[in-house]
């Protein structure tokens, strides 16, 4: 059991929000003051440890967009203000959540999460660029363990259940309220209390990581400003990153003044920017023609070449989705003729002509695009998609494994590799991989039992004794965890 003496919580949660504690709390330790030299905050490993269990509990919670093209944009801009920033050995993963709300949230062990209503709401990748600066200087400057009064013992699989429910209590606090008491037989109450310093210090960090990292500096106070003066529109529907990030007019000014320190010059998009925003509202978009109507309506308007482009780009997508292929196509080819190396484009023509039924053309142009881009982790599992649906399962379980020896696994490729291994006919692989999958979804139980069937199935000694080292890992976890203890049993 990790005795947690800092409890880091997601910035999304409210200036001051108290979730009520269950009957039978437990007993509180104390944190140490913040100059305390004996040094007893969780070690790093500890804060990733907990991060990543906080990361598997969102996913029973939240949904987490796992589009490659998406995760890959989202990631890179993340790095290159972390590269700027004052702790660049830490390891973050910044991901992306389907809710059309406009926040973001950090959680432990540099774990930074931003809504696809925020990132549609920006209207610079400045802007963008500012919110999540903001968010890596709360965690460079630890902010969150200085947050609490008291905190509770108990294992990492508990605390990043109770953490997990708190984060869902925003969107539902009697629902929230009930997942913390089956997480935990009692807790202390829990109160979030991100200080006016702790606010204007991220401002202030993340501005400067801003201007290193090639951003305007003036994006941050921009954004929010826009953002409080269209508050009185909302109604009930107050934006949370403003009651997580309380602006006042003394907090806009002084990050104002803060930014007119650097000096003017002109800030440009990356193409890259304006296509993540035309995929997300492709993908968040229910109805495909409505989306098509929106992207018609831009590319009418056309402003400048980057706009029309990221236009003719999310207009070829909602196309697709509406299975209007030859007008996709045409779209399309346009975009490429113009940036033949463009991966996206590449990918879009190769699921249009796929689409169409035109199977040879589709894996032609994937393959001409590996041999451009080797191991290219979108064009790698649009591929192993595509194959699947080629009805070619063994092909791409053998692209997924040549990926794999290069690259550590994330979630997406656990579900590729599970499916095109059970269609390919290796059943110890594809529990495995299902196990893993289900293990990063949160979902113990069902990891175990993969990993069961794994066991029964394997005729290696050697496959037989990960497998059961990794069933044990799983097992003394659970056992932690009140609510996995409780699924076990049914």
């Amino acid at each position: 059991m990790v005795h947690l003496k800092k409890h880091l919580l997601p910035i999304c949660l409210s200036l001051l929000f108290t979730v009520p504690a269950p009957p039978a709390a437990a007993a509180a330790i104390e944190l140490p003051s913040i100059g305390d030299p004996s040094g007893s905050i969780i070690s790093p490993d500890q804060e990733r440890h907990l991060g990543e269990a906080f990361m598997r509990n969102v996913r029973r919670q939240l949904k987490v967009i796992d589009d490659p093209l998406v995760n890959e944009y989202i990631q890179s801009l993340g790095y290159q203000l972390v590269s700027n920033s004052n702790d660049q050995t830490r390891n973050y993963t910044f991901f992306v959540v389907q809710d059309s709300s406009v926040n973001a949230f950090a959680a432990p062990g540099g774990f930074i999460g931003v809504h696809s209503g925020l990132i549609l709401t920006t209207e610079s990748e400045s802007e963008l660029a500012a919110v999540l600066a903001h968010e890596i200087a709360h965690v460079t400057q630890r902010h969150m363990a200085r947050t609490y009064e008291a905190a509770q013992q108990m294992s990492v699989p508990m605390a990043a259940a109770v953490l997990a429910a708190i984060l869902l209590g925003v969107h539902d606090p009697q629902l929230g309220s009930a997942a913390i008491a089956a997480a935990s037989a009692g807790s202390a109450q829990y109160q979030i209390n991100f200080t006016r310093s702790n606010e204007q210090e991220a401002d202030r960090i993340g501005i400067d990581i801003l201007a290193r990292s090639g951003f305007d500096p003036r994006s941050m106070p921009i954004f929010f400003e826009r953002l409080q003066q269209s508050s009185r529109y909302y109604g009930n529907n107050f934006p949370e990153f403003l009651s997580t990030h309380p602006v006042t007019i003394n907090r806009i000014a002084e990050s104002t003044d803060r930014a007119e320190q650097y000096p003017r010059q002109r800030y440009t998009d990356s193409l890259g920017y304006r296509l993540t925003r035309a995929r997300l509202l492709v993908l968040t978009e229910e109805d495909p023609h409505k989306a098509v109507e929106i992207f018609q309506a831009r590319l009418k308007a056309g402003k400048n070449a980057q706009d029309e482009d990221a236009a003719r780009y999310g207009y070829a997508l909602a196309l697709l989705a509406a299975s209007k292929h030859d007008a996709a196509r045409t779209e399309i080819q346009r975009l490429h003729k113009k940036d033949p190396d463009r991966i996206a484009y590449r990918i879009a023509s190769a699921e249009i002509e796929l689409a169409a039924g035109n199977h040879q053309a589709s894996r032609d142009i994937f393959l001409d695009s590996l041999e451009l881009y080797p191991d290219n982790y979108p064009l790698t599992l649009h591929f192993a998609e595509a194959l699947l649906r080629m009805g070619a399962p063994q092909r791409a379980h053998e692209l997924l494994q040549r990926f794999v020896r290069n690259r550590e696994p994330n979630i997406e490729v656990y579900r590729l590799l599970a499916r095109t291994a059970t269609e390919a006919g290796h059943p110890v692989e594809a529990h495995r991989s299902m196990a893993e999958y289900y293990y990063l979804n949160g979902q113990i139980k069902a990891a175990i039992e993969q990993l069961t069937l794994a066991l029964r199935t394997a005729n290696d000694f050697y496959q037989s004794s990960r497998i059961e080292a990794r069933l044990q890992q799983l097992k003394e976890e659970a056992a932690l965890d009140p609510r996995a203890t409780s699924e076990l049993k049914q």
